[in-house]
């Protein structure tokens, strides 16, 4: 009886505990709640412009350029299906964002036609002339962009629209100038490593053709027309930032007179390898741009300024809308320190938002603060979009969303306490674990350290995509930083430049000397701290979308379940950021230089070595060391060699001589030349195959290589283009210093025959 008793009781509980489909039927109650929650704040129209960014980002990676008709009538199409379901609340929002990926679509597209211009596809050594839109001055030389006007060995339909060009002397032209030199012109360069940093790409929507050298002489000549209005302005501004660069390096020499330069006008070449290196281990590289802060603090300033100076007079005062004037002067103060400091998407995205407050201000409306981020970010969707792929992009954004998430909340926390919110209105309540930590007790330093956790938290994966590192003291550094931009930084750059005319500057570049100075020491001294740094490999593809959605969650979503969906997204980026690929070699694009594993699994570099390009390859690896410090390859006038740790052997051929040898006895060869059909070695990357690839990394998998191309397969976009192949008969090898190939040699190479010959 007591069994069937304790039976019959453990039925009961079994029937009185919820089973599976009570919790999904729970769990979809509180979310549908959720929803309703959030779509009365409106929030999911915040994620329009992710759609838009995601649909930009579509154009940016497809492997052949896109229709921009076809895009055009998508978004037609879309932005009608959303008007006629606008009844129906779920079928409108898929629409809406289908419209708004449509939108981000075409915006790409319509930049690329909008920006066409001519690349240069080969070296070439020839004279040119143009007009100087901007010079950056360095310690030694100086760095300049022209717009062409002509040049000897190009035709005008293959002209550069500009090119940037660097020369070792003391320039003696300015902005505005037009100039004519021989110079040694190269196409920009493409990514080091698949899916790494693209110039190439960069360059394109700069309407930069070509890079450089100047060669010789410089000199002024008369232009064949006036310069344009827009170039006249904008080498007016570049002059009068040199000017002020030059003043301030006079008065701050080495590395605290560069850093003050970049602070103040945005000119960054006068600054050492060393302090880059100090403020980048700091975590506080940000310290040399011209970030949202400085925007910020600029227009405060302004607005602060402008109202009190008003308010002095009793008649403007009391008769007129003082508030409102002061506001449009200020969005005209910020515009004016925007195109100074060199106009940077950070600066761009500051500017939008701090515009859309003031402008609210003007119109007597409030004004919410992540719609004026999306609003922000629908303007550099529409205007740049290829921006999104920059490190400025995500870091400025995402830091920004993260503190305008934390505003948000202490305002919720106040207002849920009874207390006044700090905004015009309250956004909700988060839960109380958030709701502790944003306590309105926090104040001081409390306050500053929470809000700097957060938006290096918001940042630290674009940071690890971006940069390969991570500095574990931010948390001490960003308040350096944001104390030194507060306090010196932006009233140097103001008073600097109004009193520099009248030739009463000089105390103030002091006083930033004095303030960067104080951070330099700060700097050296996280830098020498244990752990400093946290290198880390190139993360896998997926990664990184992933641990934006996640970011993208934790600032959007306000209700707590909502919130909770980044933890999960989270955690797929972090596994796929350990998922990383894993090569053993490495191979420039141009095949002059390549990395090669050593027997002690670190890097070896031969051929070539270029600084940023052997820089970005010792970052994907997690190497910290300095790019020069990657050598030890044997290296003669021939070529170099170098052993893989499984004992293969890998030969880099820099002439037509050291193919018979290499040919023989490599494993693997690489080269900038053509290499020889009846070439013997067991994988051979040569021009040729380089030119469909582009970069490429191999490892290997027992005797079978895993190749990594930069390029897809057919790739062909304005500043990747597929590779023209024309059939050619060399009688004399010598004459062109080239081989002689065949139809045979052109297939041999593709990335699908390398690996059908293992």
């Amino acid at each position: 009886m007591a069994k069937i008793a304790v039976g019959s009781l453990s039925r009961e509980r079994d029937a009185a505990r919820p089973g599976f489909g009570a919790h999904l039927a729970s769990l979809r109650t509180r979310l549908a709640a959720a929803l309703e929650e959030e779509f009365a704040w409106r929030r999911p129209s915040l994620w329009l412009p992710v759609a838009a960014g995601a649909g930009a980002l579509l154009s940016l990676t497809a492997e052949r350029e896109p229709s921009l008709g076809l895009s055009v009538i998508l978004l037609a199409a879309f932005c009608g299906l959303a008007l006629v379901l606008r009844a129906r609340r779920g079928a409108f929002a898929i629409a809406a964002a289908l419209a708004a990926l449509a939108a981000g679509f075409t915006a790409q597209g319509w930049r690329t036609a909008r920006v066409a211009a001519p690349v240069l596809a080969r070296p070439v050594t020839t004279d040119v002339t143009g007009f100087v839109e901007q010079v950056d001055l360095r310690r030694v030389g100086a760095r300049f962009v022209l717009r062409l006007t002509a040049a000897d060995a190009l035709r005008d339909s293959a002209l550069p629209y500009r090119i940037r060009l660097t020369t070792q002397r003391a320039p003696d032209f300015a902005a505005g100038d037009h100039v004519g030199l021989k110079a040694r012109l190269l196409p920009p360069a493409h990514a080091a490593l698949p899916g790494g940093y693209d110039f190439a790409r960069d360059a394109y929507f700069a309407r930069i053709g070509a890079v450089g050298n100047a060669l010789g002489r410089i000199e002024r000549i008369d232009a064949p027309e006036p310069a344009p209005l827009s170039l006249r302005v904008f080498a007016m501004i570049d002059r009068y930032r040199n000017t002020l660069v030059e003043r301030v390096v006079q008065k701050l020499p080495g590395d605290t007179g560069a850093i003050a330069a970049a602070m103040v006008a945005g000119k960054r070449d006068h600054l050492s390898g060393a302090a880059r290196e100090l403020i980048r281990e700091a975590g506080i590289f940000h310290i040399i741009t011209i970030s949202g802060v400085q925007m910020t603090l600029v227009a405060g300033i302004f607005f602060v300024g402008l109202r009190r100076l008003l308010a002095l007079s009793q008649t403007l005062a009391l008769n007129y809308p003082i508030k409102k004037w002061a506001a449009g002067l200020a969005i005209s103060g910020a515009v004016a320190y925007d195109l100074f400091t060199g106009s940077r998407v950070g600066a761009e995205r500051a500017l939008v938002m701090t515009a859309i407050m003031l402008a609210a201000v003007i119109f007597d409306r409030p004004s919410l603060s992540m719609r004026n981020l999306a609003i922000a970010a629908l303007f550099v969707i529409a205007i740049e979009p290829e921006a999104l792929l920059g490190a400025s992009f995500q870091l400025s954004f995402a830091a920004v969303a993260a503190l305008v998430a934390v505003w948000e909340a202490r305002n919720a926390h106040l207002a849920n306490r009874g207390a006044a919110p700090l905004a015009a209105t309250s956004v909700g309540r988060f839960g109380d674990w958030f709701s502790a930590l944003v306590d309105a007790r926090w104040s001081g330093l409390g306050a500053v350290l929470f809000a700097t956790l957060c938006a290096t938290t918001a940042t630290a994966s674009f940071m690890a995509a971006d940069f390969h590192e991570l500095s574990p003291y931010v948390l001490v550094g960003n308040p350096l930083t944001l104390a030194i931009i507060e306090f010196f930084a932006v009233p140097a750059a103001l008073l600097g430049a109004l009193l520099y005319p009248l030739g009463l500057d000089g105390p103030v570049w002091i006083w930033l000397g004095f303030g960067i100075d104080l951070i330099t020491t700060a700097a050296r001294w996280i830098a020498s701290a244990p752990a400093s740094t946290v290198h880390l490999r190139e993360f896998a593809p997926w990664a990184l979308p992933f641990l934006s959605l996640a970011v993208l969650s934790a600032v959007i979503w306000r209700t707590p379940l909502l919130k909770a969906t980044a933890i999960p997204l989270a955690l797929i980026g972090i596994v796929g950021a350990t998922q990383g690929p894993r090569w053993d070699i490495a191979v420039q694009a141009s095949g002059e230089s390549a990395v090669v594993r050593g027997a002690d699994g670190a890097l070896v570099a031969l051929g070539r070595t270029q600084g940023f390009t052997t820089e970005q390859w010792l970052r994907a690896d997690a190497d910290g060391r300095d790019a020069h410090a990657a050598g030890g390859a044997r290296c003669d006038r021939l070529g170099c060699t170098a052993a893989l740790p499984d004992g293969r052997s890998v030969a880099l051929v820099r002439s037509f001589g050291a193919f018979a040898e290499d040919c023989a006895r490599a494993d693997v060869l690489v080269t900038n030349l053509y290499a020889p059909s009846a070439c013997g070695a067991g994988l051979v990357i040569d021009r040729h195959g380089l030119e469909e690839t582009g970069a490429v990394t191999i490892s290997f998998d027992g005797a079978r290589p895993i190749i990594r191309a930069a390029r897809a397969q057919g790739e062909d976009r304005p500043w990747s283009p597929a590779p023209k192949r024309t059939r050619r008969t060399v009688d004399n090898a010598s004459e062109t210093g080239k081989p002689p190939f065949d139809d045979a040699a052109d297939e041999r190479l593709r990335p699908n025959e390398i690996e059908r010959r293992f």
